[in-house]
């Protein structure tokens, strides 16, 4: 079984599945994280939203093609800045995928980490989902219930970045 960073030795692949062993230890981390948090239920699209933006951070911080469980917890604090409000993740993640492309083609070797990555970043920025508008100014009574109140569609990776960030303070 090959990972990021191995060749088969066989010429041009010897017909030997390359699994995306990077791209699926940092979903699982983000997974973890996510359900340790306990914010959404595992199967809501903003749980889908949450793990993809976090994976995306944790495989595009892996600068090193190192990612260890051991390194894990010294990770954190890289992450949460990462996530944070203020810091412009979108560009980014594009920054960042387009060096890993580039990477991988000068590699010369199959990259299903980066399909897989490539794959959860266009979910993230075509999907939609319906959120609280956390701008609108309410204009009477305060709404009475969570769904009561004004409702706006917003791209996944801006519900899933902080829903990510928030997990990180949690665990």
């Amino acid at each position: 079984m090959q990972h990021r960073g191995q060749q088969s030795t066989g010429g041009t692949g010897g017909g030997e599945l390359t699994v995306p062993m990077a791209w699926l230890y940092a979903e699982y981390i983000a997974d973890e994280l996510l359900r340790t948090g306990d914010l959404m239920p595992p199967t809501s699209f903003e749980f889908r939203a949450g793990r993809d933006a976090l994976a995306l951070t944790i495989f595009l911080s892996d600068t090193d093609g190192e990612l260890s469980g051991i390194r894990v917890v010294s990770q954190l604090e890289t992450w949460l800045s990462l996530t944070a409000y203020d810091q412009p993740w979108q560009d980014w993640v594009r920054d960042r995928m387009a060096q890993v492309a580039t990477e991988a083609v000068e590699a010369g070797g199959p990259a299903p980490d980066l399909e897989l990555a490539e794959a959860a970043w266009r979910w993230l920025e075509e999907t939609e989902l319906l959120a609280p508008d956390l701008n609108a100014v309410p204009g009477g009574g305060a709404p009475v219930g969570e769904d009561d109140g004004p409702k706006v569609w917003t791209p996944a990776w801006q519900l899933g970045l902080p829903l990510g960030h928030l997990a990180i303070h949690l665990f």
